[in-house]
Order: C-alpha cells, then sequence, then structure tokens
C-alpha cells in the first residue's frame, strides 16, 4: 500500500477512530493522542496487514490496544467530593450518561456494534475475542444500559 492510499484510506475513516478512542478514554487529550499513535503504529506496522480489505479492521484494532495501553498508563483520576452538584453538560442525554456508566467493554462492544455499525464477525476481529463473547457483551451491555436508563429516570 502506498502512502496517498494509506492516507486516503485513514481520512476514510478518521471520526469513526475518533469516536471509538473517546469510548474508552475520559480525556479528549488522550483521545486524540492515542489515534495518532496508532496511525503511526499502523504505518509502521503496514506490511501485518494480511489483506487490504481488512485495514479498517486492522486499524479499529491497533487503536483499541493503544487505548488500553493509555488507559493503564493514566487511569481515571478519582473525582474530588465537593458541595456543589455538578450540573450535565449541555446537549447530554440520559442516554450518553448511561453509557458512561458501563464498564468499558461492554461499551466499547455496543458502540462498534450500534454506534460504528461493525457486525459481530468483525468486532471479534477488532477486539480480538471469540464471536460468541462479542454476542455474550452485546446482550449482557443492553441489559446493563436498560437498568442505567431504568436508574437515572428513578433519579429524577
Amino acid at each position: 500500500m502506498l502512502q496517498a492510499d494509506f492516507i486516503q484510506r485513514v481520512r476514510a475513516c478518521e471520526r469513526r477512530l475518533y469516536r471509538v478512542a473517546r469510548t474508552m478514554l475520559p480525556q479528549e487529550s488522550d483521545c486524540e493522542d492515542a489515534v495518532q499513535e496508532a496511525l503511526l503504529r499502523a504505518w509502521d506496522r503496514l506490511d501485518t496487514l494480511r489483506q487490504e480489505a481488512y485495514f479498517e479492521t486492522w486499524l479499529m484494532r491497533i487503536l483499541i490496544n493503544q487505548c488500553k495501553t493509555f488507559y493503564r498508563r493514566r487511569p481515571p483520576a478519582p473525582a474530588e467530593l465537593t458541595e456543589d452538584i455538578p450540573q450535565p453538560e449541555p446537549g447530554r442525554t440520559p442516554l450518553l450518561d448511561a453509557l458512561d456508566a458501563l464498564p468499558r467493554k461492554l461499551r466499547v462492544t455496543l458502540e462498534l456494534h450500534y454506534i460504528e455499525g461493525y457486525g459481530i464477525r468483525e468486532i471479534a476481529r477488532i477486539l480480538g475475542v471469540p464471536e460468541g463473547t462479542v454476542k455474550w457483551q452485546l446482550n449482557r451491555g443492553r441489559a446493563r444500559l436498560k437498568q442505567e436508563l431504568k436508574r437515572e429516570e428513578a433519579c429524577r
């Protein structure tokens, strides 16, 4: 694959890469850094891509591994307790809040399937897990999401 082809294919999935990174990492600056690092690693390891048809899946896998590395290096800081109750961000919906409350593995699987439109087989390749695990994570994620939405509804 030539550099121009690589750039063109990366630009085609750039927004998707940022959305997935944002699902895994809480800070915007970490998301940008993770995507940048993933792109550098992908370019350096382009010879490991077996089939060009799977370029995006391969790149997404590199990104997810990079996000995991960032997460391990800088775990989220504990929130400080204050007397002020934080106001929700403008434009936030109960669904986004419920998604953020899910464990990272379930949140990423739901994001890849329902928001990014990947199939179960592709998600299994991206995450490096069996298809049955992806199905279980989707099922468990939907159930936990439903619980979170009910809990948030009760709090209002």
